[in-house]
């Protein structure tokens, strides 16, 4: 029956060509999910264009634009530097330039955006450039009147974007010098006390980390991230009492800036209450989670203690699909 019904056909199984998508496929579903601001979906597009066509720029570009949007400024700049390492791929400078200033490194912005302009003057970012120009300029005038130094606040948001970096890889040994050095240059920056605090805790030096973070509180006796490392520090050791009065100071507060809302929201799912860990999870903004390994780490593993099974499942699916590191990692819930 099979052989008739190839011979009615005229159609050999052996010439039936299988349909193998090409890069241009997967930039174009990844473009479409982007336009539609779908942007986990156009990672994942754009991650398998670049898997059939490695050495094309332009899609390497697109990720790299789509990492913008959702915050994640450190894999922007990572894939645009790979591709200036490979090819004079030219609007990758005026990418570049575009995500040092949301960084606020301003003398790197203007960098990028002098030699864009240099390269490509009629580019198709050449308008945006010169803006980005005009607009480091007005804040170089504003920094006059400041007392910080345009370079040193440079040096200090590179120190802290790449310290982030480390903590949120739990690379410790790596972040411990850089916030030694930090604490040393900036000592007024209080928070990298903190960092070193918990760095220094999980590589092992619990009782330096305890007593380096008493001796922050015994200055400041309000911090919030102080009662969120002295909470995290004593549950961890089964230190209970002491616990309980650092998790109630934190059950009381519910702050303004995403980065503490982050902070206590992380320290209540580390420590038991998922249910109050959700819902601060829930406060946060979105786009601000979604460049913070800790967030999914966090809020998956809270909601799927609470019985929320499928939702940790899409947000562990989420976090490793914009951070691949995370799919070397165990879900969070076991």
């Amino acid at each position: 029956m099979q052989q008739q019904t190839r011979k009615r056909t005229g159609v050999k199984q052996k010439n039936i060509i299988p349909f193998i998508p090409e890069g241009d496929f997967f930039f174009t579903k990844g473009v479409e999910a982007f336009q539609n601001r779908k942007f986990e979906a156009a990672v994942k597009w754009l991650k398998k264009a670049l898997e059939r066509k490695p050495r094309e720029p332009l899609y390497a570009c697109q990720l790299s634009v789509v990492y913008t949007e959702i915050g994640s400024y450190h894999e922007a700049n990572q894939v645009l530097t790979e591709v200036l390492e490979a090819s004079e791929y030219v609007d990758c400078y005026y990418l570049l330039a575009n995500n040092y200033a949301h960084l606020g490194l301003l003398n790197d912005a203007n960098k990028y955006a002098t030699i864009y302009l240099d390269k490509q003057p009629d580019g198709d970012f050449a308008q945006e450039a010169e803006r980005l120009l005009k607009l480091i300029d007005i804040e170089e005038e504003d920094e006059d009147e400041d007392n910080w130094d345009l370079e040193d606040e440079d040096d200090l948001l590179i120190y802290q974007e790449t310290v982030f970096y480390h903590m949120e890889n739990r690379d410790w040994e790596k972040a411990i010098p850089l916030l030694e050095d930090l604490m040393v240059i900036f000592p007024e920056h209080t928070l990298a006390r903190h960092d070193y605090a918990q760095a220094l805790f999980f590589s092992g030096s619990t009782e330096e980390a305890i007593q380096l973070e008493l001796n922050i509180m015994e200055e400041d006796p309000a911090s919030l991230y102080g009662h969120a490392n002295l909470a995290l520090f004593y549950y961890e050791t089964g230190q209970t009492k002491s616990y309980k009065r650092h998790i109630q100071a934190l059950l009381n507060v519910y702050p303004i800036h995403d980065q503490q809302k982050l902070k206590v929201a992380y320290t209540l799912a580390r420590t038991g209450w998922d249910e109050e860990a959700c819902r601060r999870f829930r406060a946060l903004r979105r786009s601000m989670g979604r460049g913070h390994l800790s967030y999914y780490r966090g809020y998956s593993a809270a909601a799927h203690r609470i019985g929320k099974v499928k939702r940790a499942a899409a947000l562990w699916a989420e976090g490793c699909k914009l951070h691949p590191q995370l799919a070397n990692e165990k879900e969070p819930w076991l």
